[in-house]
């Protein structure tokens, strides 16, 4: 039985020009050296990171991993930052290209759209197009929105539609906190990641998202970040400082880890078993980041060597994947 990796990223092998038709720079371009690698290059010419072929060949991937992969863009593609209606043709061009892959694979590839979501109207449009229109089955999004942290009442209307849709949402820290004190040694995905994705969760149980929407599938990337090693602490805090935590929602942060999902991208048995101590095996999906070096290869490594049970096993394989998904694939 084929495994899901709920995390792998993916671009189309060439991106549109878009800072010179939208007449302002900031967006990515893919420059390739080769028939196997790229440079993702900002328009002033910075480098962002340099790909393989593996990014956005499919026929590679296929071969590289024999399970089921949920594609998502990579997250620097949000474009958060740009005017919304430029984003969201952004969106809609990565989210066509992911929709094509899925339409030519549909027993490999399952696909999450992206969002223009400093524009919430616009976010909801495209978020309905994703599952209406194009058959994907969620979206991933970023771990804030420029200022608005994920409890900003400007973005509820967005989770409100991805409830009512059934859609899943997958949360990956993007744009990390503190990077002007961390410019050596990749601190802001070593240090930064983690905290991003604690950031969400928190916005979003103490802003009473996750209260107001029972129905509402989320996961976040990297092993819910450094949320379950400092789970302690946040709930003392709250039990501690009400009247500075509880003032958008009454109920304690414990009371939403059987609501919440994440990934298994932890790197660390020790790590991975406090993933499955504070979720649950019911709440943890294998996830890979693959292709990238962070990631894990093979996917699934980690959980293969720690002696699971066999019923973990197969929850962490695919069965959580399968329920955050809202789907019912052929893994045979």
């Amino acid at each position: 039985m084929r495994s899901i990796d709920i995390h792998t990223h993916v671009l189309p092998p060439s991106l549109p020009r878009w800072s010179e038709k939208f007449g302002y720079g900031g967006f990515v371009r893919l420059e390739h050296v080769d028939e196997c690698r790229a440079n993702m290059v900002r328009d002033d010419g910075t480098p962002f990171r340099s790909v393989e072929s593996k990014c956005w060949d499919p026929e590679l991937r296929l071969r590289e991993f024999s399970g089921v992969q949920v594609l998502s863009t990579v997250p620097v593609m949000f474009s958060y930052w740009a005017r919304g209606e430029h984003a969201h043709e952004v969106a809609r061009y990565l989210n066509d290209h992911i929709a094509g892959l899925c339409r030519d694979h549909p027993r490999r590839f399952v696909g999450l759209g992206t969002l223009p979501m400093q524009a919430p109207d616009l976010a909801v449009r495209e978020l309905d197009r994703c599952m209406r229109e194009l058959g994907l089955a969620g979206v991933q999004i970023g771990s804030h929105v420029n200022d608005w942290n994920l409890s900003d009442p400007a973005l509820f209307p967005v989770f409100a539609r991805a409830a009512e849709l059934g859609a899943a949402v997958f949360v990956h820290p993007w744009d990390m906190m503190g990077q002007e004190r961390m410019q050596k040694y990749w601190l802001p995905w070593l240090v930064g990641m983690p905290a991003e994705v604690s950031l969400a969760i928190c916005s979003l149980i103490f802003g009473g998202v996750l209260e107001r929407l029972p129905r509402l599938r989320i996961a976040f990337a990297h092993g819910g970040g450094a949320f379950p090693g400092t789970l302690g602490r946040i709930q003392h805090g709250f039990e501690a400082r009400p009247d500075l935590c509880a003032v958008d929602n009454p109920y304690p942060p414990t009371k939403y880890l059987k609501r919440i999902y994440v990934d298994s991208l932890v790197h660390d048995a020790r790590a991975l078993r406090l993933v499955l101590d504070t979720f649950g095996a019911e709440r943890v999906a294998l996830g890979s980041d693959y292709p990238f070096a962070l990631g894990e290869s093979p996917p699934g490594a980690l959980i293969e060597s720690m002696g699971l049970p066999e019923d973990v096993l197969q929850r962490l394989r695919s069965g959580t994947a399968l329920e955050w998904l809202g789907r019912e694939l052929d893994l045979q």
